[in-house]
Protein backbone atom coordinates (compact mmCIF):
# COMPACT_ATOMS: atom_id res chain seq x y z
CA UNK A 1 0.00 0.00 0.00
CA UNK A 2 3.32 2.24 -0.13
CA UNK A 3 3.59 2.10 -3.62
CA UNK A 4 0.38 3.51 -4.71
CA UNK A 5 -0.76 6.58 -6.69
CA UNK A 6 -4.56 7.20 -5.49
CA UNK A 7 -4.60 11.60 -5.70
CA UNK A 8 -1.49 11.85 -8.03
CA UNK A 9 -3.35 14.01 -10.87
CA UNK A 10 -1.19 15.34 -13.68
CA UNK A 11 -2.98 18.61 -14.89
CA UNK A 12 -0.19 19.51 -17.04
CA UNK A 13 2.33 18.15 -20.07
CA UNK A 14 5.00 18.98 -18.34
CA UNK A 15 4.03 17.11 -14.88
CA UNK A 16 3.04 14.19 -17.38
CA UNK A 17 6.67 14.02 -19.00
CA UNK A 18 8.19 14.60 -15.80
CA UNK A 19 11.53 12.25 -14.94
CA UNK A 20 10.00 10.86 -12.05
CA UNK A 21 6.07 11.09 -12.45
CA UNK A 22 5.11 9.00 -9.12
CA UNK A 23 5.66 10.35 -6.15
CA UNK A 24 7.22 7.82 -4.34
CA UNK A 25 9.65 7.57 -7.27
CA UNK A 26 10.99 11.43 -6.53
CA UNK A 27 10.93 10.61 -2.51
CA UNK A 28 13.21 7.93 -3.29
CA UNK A 29 15.43 8.86 -5.71
CA UNK A 30 15.84 12.49 -3.26
CA UNK A 31 16.73 10.03 -0.70
CA UNK A 32 19.40 7.90 -2.83
CA UNK A 33 20.78 11.13 -3.50
CA UNK A 34 21.33 12.14 -0.15
CA UNK A 35 22.97 8.56 0.69
CA UNK A 36 25.14 8.68 -2.16
CA UNK A 37 25.92 12.51 -2.11
CA UNK A 38 26.32 13.29 1.69
CA UNK A 39 26.09 10.09 3.84
CA UNK A 40 28.40 7.64 1.73
CA UNK A 41 31.70 9.76 1.87
CA UNK A 42 31.30 10.81 5.33
CA UNK A 43 30.95 6.85 6.86
CA UNK A 44 32.57 4.94 3.92
CA UNK A 45 35.85 3.18 4.50
CA UNK A 46 38.58 3.14 2.28
CA UNK A 47 38.66 -0.34 1.10
CA UNK A 48 34.64 0.25 0.33
CA UNK A 49 35.53 3.47 -1.43
CA UNK A 50 38.74 2.40 -3.24
CA UNK A 51 37.41 -1.60 -4.29
CA UNK A 52 33.86 -1.28 -4.34
CA UNK A 53 32.36 2.02 -4.74
CA UNK A 54 34.41 3.83 -7.25
CA UNK A 55 34.74 0.83 -9.52
CA UNK A 56 30.99 0.40 -9.50
CA UNK A 57 30.51 3.79 -10.50
CA UNK A 58 32.65 4.40 -13.37
CA UNK A 59 31.99 0.74 -14.86
CA UNK A 60 28.26 1.88 -14.82
CA UNK A 61 29.29 4.88 -16.67
CA UNK A 62 30.37 2.72 -19.34
CA UNK A 63 27.71 -0.02 -19.15
CA UNK A 64 25.67 3.35 -19.94
CA UNK A 65 27.05 4.39 -22.79
CA UNK A 66 27.10 0.93 -24.18
CA UNK A 67 23.50 0.51 -23.27
CA UNK A 68 22.83 3.41 -25.52
CA UNK A 69 24.39 2.19 -28.49
CA UNK A 70 23.43 -1.95 -27.91
CA UNK A 71 19.97 -1.43 -25.83
CA UNK A 72 18.48 1.41 -27.79
CA UNK A 73 19.53 1.52 -31.06
CA UNK A 74 20.37 -2.31 -31.87
CA UNK A 75 24.32 -1.92 -32.89
CA UNK A 76 26.03 -4.69 -31.30
CA UNK A 77 29.88 -3.28 -30.44
CA UNK A 78 33.03 -5.40 -29.35
CA UNK A 79 35.38 -2.90 -29.37
CA UNK A 80 34.15 -0.85 -26.03
CA UNK A 81 37.56 -1.88 -24.29
CA UNK A 82 39.31 0.16 -26.98
CA UNK A 83 37.02 2.86 -27.02
CA UNK A 84 37.38 3.30 -23.29
CA UNK A 85 41.87 3.21 -23.81
CA UNK A 86 41.11 5.69 -26.22
CA UNK A 87 39.74 8.10 -23.58
CA UNK A 88 42.56 7.17 -20.94
CA UNK A 89 45.56 8.10 -22.94
CA UNK A 90 43.83 10.85 -25.07
CA UNK A 91 42.98 12.62 -21.70
CA UNK A 92 46.54 11.09 -20.65
CA UNK A 93 48.05 13.11 -23.54
CA UNK A 94 46.10 16.35 -23.13
CA UNK A 95 47.22 16.74 -19.46
CA UNK A 96 50.83 16.38 -19.87
CA UNK A 97 51.38 17.83 -23.44
CA UNK A 98 49.10 20.86 -22.55
CA UNK A 99 50.37 23.10 -19.74
CA UNK A 100 48.01 23.90 -17.33
CA UNK A 101 44.81 21.43 -18.59
CA UNK A 102 42.54 21.21 -16.00
CA UNK A 103 41.84 17.07 -14.96
CA UNK A 104 38.37 17.44 -15.56
CA UNK A 105 39.00 19.23 -19.03
CA UNK A 106 41.49 16.33 -19.88
CA UNK A 107 39.14 13.85 -19.13
CA UNK A 108 36.11 15.55 -21.31
CA UNK A 109 38.71 15.88 -24.16
CA UNK A 110 39.44 12.00 -23.70
CA UNK A 111 36.00 11.28 -24.24
CA UNK A 112 35.76 13.61 -27.62
CA UNK A 113 38.68 12.22 -28.35
CA UNK A 114 36.91 8.47 -28.36
CA UNK A 115 33.45 10.13 -29.76
CA UNK A 116 36.39 10.78 -33.68
CA UNK A 117 37.09 7.10 -33.03
CA UNK A 118 33.90 5.58 -32.37
CA UNK A 119 32.33 7.65 -35.35
CA UNK A 120 34.63 6.21 -37.74
CA UNK A 121 34.66 2.79 -36.62
CA UNK A 122 30.65 2.94 -36.18
CA UNK A 123 30.59 3.92 -40.29
CA UNK A 124 30.58 -0.14 -41.30
CA UNK A 125 27.17 -0.22 -39.82
CA UNK A 126 25.45 1.89 -42.45
CA UNK A 127 26.02 -1.12 -44.50
CA UNK A 128 26.70 -4.32 -42.12
CA UNK A 129 24.38 -5.55 -39.08
CA UNK A 130 24.53 -7.66 -36.50
CA UNK A 131 27.50 -10.28 -36.23
CA UNK A 132 29.05 -8.37 -39.39
CA UNK A 133 28.98 -5.37 -37.35
CA UNK A 134 30.01 -7.01 -33.95
CA UNK A 135 33.47 -8.27 -36.00
CA UNK A 136 33.54 -4.62 -37.78
CA UNK A 137 34.03 -3.28 -34.08
CA UNK A 138 35.96 -6.16 -32.38
CA UNK A 139 38.85 -4.69 -34.85
CA UNK A 140 38.74 -1.62 -33.02
CA UNK A 141 39.60 -3.09 -29.89
CA UNK A 142 42.67 -5.11 -31.79
CA UNK A 143 43.35 -1.79 -33.74
CA UNK A 144 43.47 0.24 -30.38
CA UNK A 145 45.64 -2.44 -28.67
CA UNK A 146 48.33 -2.34 -30.99
CA UNK A 147 48.62 1.62 -31.39
CA UNK A 148 49.25 1.78 -27.73
CA UNK A 149 51.78 -0.78 -28.12
CA UNK A 150 53.81 0.43 -30.57
CA UNK A 151 52.95 3.94 -31.38
CA UNK A 152 54.91 5.67 -29.10
CA UNK A 153 53.82 9.17 -29.11
CA UNK A 154 50.62 8.45 -27.51
CA UNK A 155 52.45 6.84 -24.72
CA UNK A 156 54.36 10.06 -24.53
CA UNK A 157 57.25 7.69 -25.90
CA UNK A 158 56.69 5.00 -23.14
CA UNK A 159 58.54 2.10 -24.31
CA UNK A 160 55.86 -0.20 -22.93
CA UNK A 161 52.64 1.54 -23.53
CA UNK A 162 52.57 1.63 -19.28
CA UNK A 163 51.48 5.78 -18.02
CA UNK A 164 50.52 7.05 -14.90
CA UNK A 165 49.31 10.55 -13.15
CA UNK A 166 49.92 12.23 -10.15
CA UNK A 167 49.09 15.34 -8.84
CA UNK A 168 45.56 15.37 -9.86
CA UNK A 169 43.47 18.49 -8.91
CA UNK A 170 40.06 19.49 -9.34
CA UNK A 171 38.49 23.21 -8.90
CA UNK A 172 41.65 23.76 -6.86
CA UNK A 173 40.94 20.71 -4.74
CA UNK A 174 43.77 17.79 -4.69
CA UNK A 175 41.88 14.13 -5.45
CA UNK A 176 43.98 12.80 -2.37
CA UNK A 177 41.33 11.04 -0.83
CA UNK A 178 39.01 8.01 -1.68
CA UNK A 179 36.09 10.20 -0.76
CA UNK A 180 37.15 12.92 -3.00
CA UNK A 181 37.89 10.29 -5.90
CA UNK A 182 34.25 9.00 -4.98
CA UNK A 183 32.52 12.10 -5.51
CA UNK A 184 33.92 13.59 -8.85
CA UNK A 185 32.80 9.91 -10.35
CA UNK A 186 29.73 10.55 -8.54
CA UNK A 187 29.22 13.78 -10.40
CA UNK A 188 30.21 12.59 -13.93
CA UNK A 189 27.60 9.46 -13.39
CA UNK A 190 25.06 11.82 -12.39
CA UNK A 191 25.19 13.98 -15.25
CA UNK A 192 25.62 11.70 -17.84
CA UNK A 193 22.69 9.68 -16.39
CA UNK A 194 20.61 12.72 -16.63
CA UNK A 195 21.83 13.25 -20.15
CA UNK A 196 21.02 9.92 -21.47
CA UNK A 197 17.69 9.46 -19.89
CA UNK A 198 16.39 12.95 -21.47
CA UNK A 199 18.27 11.61 -24.78
CA UNK A 200 16.16 8.61 -24.76
CA UNK A 201 13.17 10.63 -23.99
CA UNK A 202 12.96 12.77 -26.66
CA UNK A 203 13.36 12.38 -30.77
CA UNK A 204 16.68 11.29 -30.94
CA UNK A 205 16.11 8.42 -28.68
CA UNK A 206 13.35 7.36 -30.08
CA UNK A 207 14.70 7.48 -33.60
CA UNK A 208 17.60 5.13 -31.90
CA UNK A 209 14.55 2.96 -31.09
CA UNK A 210 13.24 2.72 -34.47
CA UNK A 211 16.70 2.56 -35.81
CA UNK A 212 16.68 -0.98 -33.28
CA UNK A 213 13.22 -1.91 -34.58
CA UNK A 214 13.14 -2.28 -38.28
CA UNK A 215 15.96 0.10 -39.85
CA UNK A 216 14.04 0.07 -42.88
CA UNK A 217 10.66 1.03 -41.52
CA UNK A 218 12.62 3.74 -39.86
CA UNK A 219 14.05 4.81 -43.11
CA UNK A 220 11.11 5.31 -44.50
CA UNK A 221 9.17 6.94 -41.70
CA UNK A 222 11.64 9.53 -42.58
CA UNK A 223 14.19 9.05 -39.65
CA UNK A 224 17.67 9.19 -41.47
CA UNK A 225 20.03 5.87 -40.86
CA UNK A 226 22.88 7.71 -41.24
CA UNK A 227 22.14 10.45 -38.50
CA UNK A 228 21.10 7.77 -36.20
CA UNK A 229 23.16 5.13 -36.24
CA UNK A 230 26.29 7.29 -35.92
CA UNK A 231 24.57 9.65 -33.45
CA UNK A 232 24.52 6.53 -30.96
CA UNK A 233 28.05 5.78 -31.83
CA UNK A 234 29.16 9.06 -31.26
CA UNK A 235 27.25 9.60 -27.77
CA UNK A 236 27.61 6.16 -26.71
CA UNK A 237 31.87 6.34 -27.78
CA UNK A 238 31.84 9.56 -25.96
CA UNK A 239 30.49 8.07 -22.76
CA UNK A 240 32.34 5.37 -22.98
CA UNK A 241 35.38 7.66 -23.32
CA UNK A 242 34.81 9.47 -20.27
CA UNK A 243 34.51 6.44 -18.48
CA UNK A 244 38.11 4.93 -19.76
CA UNK A 245 39.91 8.53 -18.23
CA UNK A 246 37.96 8.20 -15.04
CA UNK A 247 39.08 4.19 -14.62
CA UNK A 248 43.05 5.56 -15.52
CA UNK A 249 43.22 8.77 -13.42
CA UNK A 250 40.61 8.25 -10.74
CA UNK A 251 40.93 4.42 -10.02
CA UNK A 252 44.12 2.67 -11.75
CA UNK A 253 46.45 6.05 -11.53
CA UNK A 254 49.07 4.00 -13.81
CA UNK A 255 48.08 2.05 -16.34
CA UNK A 256 49.10 -0.12 -19.46
CA UNK A 257 47.01 -1.14 -22.43
CA UNK A 258 46.18 -4.69 -20.85
CA UNK A 259 43.89 -2.63 -18.89
CA UNK A 260 41.44 -2.33 -21.40
CA UNK A 261 41.89 -5.71 -23.13
CA UNK A 262 38.82 -7.48 -24.70
CA UNK A 263 37.93 -8.84 -21.51
CA UNK A 264 36.77 -5.32 -20.64
CA UNK A 265 34.83 -4.97 -23.88
CA UNK A 266 33.08 -8.88 -22.66
CA UNK A 267 32.36 -7.68 -19.08
CA UNK A 268 30.60 -4.16 -20.37
CA UNK A 269 28.31 -5.83 -22.84
CA UNK A 270 27.81 -8.42 -19.94
CA UNK A 271 26.78 -5.91 -17.65
CA UNK A 272 24.46 -4.97 -20.38
CA UNK A 273 22.66 -8.12 -21.29
CA UNK A 274 22.72 -9.13 -17.52
CA UNK A 275 21.26 -4.96 -16.16
CA UNK A 276 18.77 -5.17 -19.17
CA UNK A 277 19.17 -3.73 -22.63
CA UNK A 278 17.47 -0.27 -23.26
CA UNK A 279 17.17 0.39 -19.49
CA UNK A 280 19.19 3.53 -18.22
CA UNK A 281 18.87 1.38 -14.71
CA UNK A 282 20.13 -1.86 -16.61
CA UNK A 283 23.95 -0.59 -16.77
CA UNK A 284 23.78 0.15 -13.17
CA UNK A 285 22.18 -3.27 -11.67
CA UNK A 286 24.52 -5.33 -14.36
CA UNK A 287 27.59 -3.19 -13.10
CA UNK A 288 26.57 -4.09 -9.74
CA UNK A 289 25.82 -7.47 -10.07
CA UNK A 290 29.31 -7.98 -11.48
CA UNK A 291 31.23 -6.04 -9.71
CA UNK A 292 29.35 -6.65 -6.05
CA UNK A 293 29.08 -10.14 -6.34
CA UNK A 294 32.26 -11.53 -6.67
CA UNK A 295 33.26 -9.44 -4.16
CA UNK A 296 30.72 -10.95 -1.61
CA UNK A 297 31.72 -14.43 -3.01
CA UNK A 298 35.06 -14.27 -2.72
CA UNK A 299 34.45 -13.06 1.16
CA UNK A 300 31.77 -15.98 2.01
CA UNK A 301 34.05 -18.44 3.08
CA UNK A 302 36.00 -16.10 5.62
CA UNK A 303 32.98 -15.02 7.05
CA UNK A 304 31.17 -18.34 8.12
CA UNK A 305 35.02 -19.48 8.89
CA UNK A 306 35.12 -22.11 6.38
CA UNK A 307 38.85 -23.95 5.71
CA UNK A 308 39.41 -23.16 1.82
CA UNK A 309 42.17 -22.41 -0.24
CA UNK A 310 42.23 -19.33 -2.09
CA UNK A 311 42.79 -20.86 -5.40
CA UNK A 312 39.85 -22.71 -4.60
CA UNK A 313 38.04 -19.83 -3.72
CA UNK A 314 38.36 -18.11 -6.68
CA UNK A 315 37.68 -21.23 -8.96
CA UNK A 316 34.24 -21.31 -7.22
CA UNK A 317 33.47 -18.04 -7.23
CA UNK A 318 34.11 -17.41 -10.93
CA UNK A 319 31.96 -21.05 -11.19
CA UNK A 320 28.71 -19.56 -9.12
CA UNK A 321 29.05 -16.35 -10.95
CA UNK A 322 28.67 -17.91 -14.27
CA UNK A 323 25.80 -20.70 -12.88
CA UNK A 324 23.83 -17.42 -11.88
CA UNK A 325 24.64 -15.47 -15.07
CA UNK A 326 22.70 -18.42 -16.56
CA UNK A 327 19.71 -18.37 -14.02
CA UNK A 328 18.96 -14.97 -14.27
CA UNK A 329 19.15 -15.33 -18.55
CA UNK A 330 16.94 -18.38 -18.18
CA UNK A 331 14.70 -17.18 -15.82
CA UNK A 332 14.61 -13.08 -17.23
CA UNK A 333 15.82 -12.63 -20.54
CA UNK A 334 15.41 -8.72 -20.24
CA UNK A 335 17.67 -8.99 -17.76
CA UNK A 336 17.23 -7.57 -13.78
CA UNK A 337 16.12 -4.12 -15.29
CA UNK A 338 13.29 -6.35 -16.35
CA UNK A 339 12.71 -7.77 -12.83
CA UNK A 340 12.45 -3.98 -10.93
CA UNK A 341 10.03 -3.42 -13.17
CA UNK A 342 7.83 -6.63 -13.01
CA UNK A 343 8.13 -6.30 -9.13
CA UNK A 344 7.36 -2.53 -9.76
CA UNK A 345 3.95 -3.13 -11.19
CA UNK A 346 2.74 -5.29 -8.65
CA UNK A 347 3.64 -2.84 -6.05
CA UNK A 348 1.82 -0.45 -7.82
CA UNK A 349 -1.22 -3.59 -7.84
CA UNK A 350 -1.22 -4.83 -4.46
CA UNK A 351 -3.23 -6.61 -2.88
CA UNK A 352 -5.32 -6.65 -5.80
CA UNK A 353 -5.00 -9.39 -8.55
CA UNK A 354 -5.25 -6.89 -11.77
Amino acid sequence: MLYRENGQFKTSYDADQQLFPVLQDRLAMGLLLVLAVLVIPAVASEYLLRAVLIPFLILSLAALGLNLLVGYCGQISLGTGGFMAVGAYAAYNFLVRVDGMPTVAAIVLGGAMATVVGVLFGLPSLRIRGLYLAVATLAAQFFCDWAFLRVKWLTHDSPSGSVGVSGLSVLGQPLDTPARKYLLCLAFVMVFTLLAKNLVRGHIGRGWMAMRDMDVAAAVIGIRPMRAKLGAFAVSSFIVGVAGALWAFVHLGAWEPAAFSIDRSFQLLFMVIIGGLGSIAGGFLGAAFLVVLPILLDNLPRWFGLPIDTALAAHLTTMILGTLIVFFLVVEPHGLARLWQVGREKLRLWPFPH
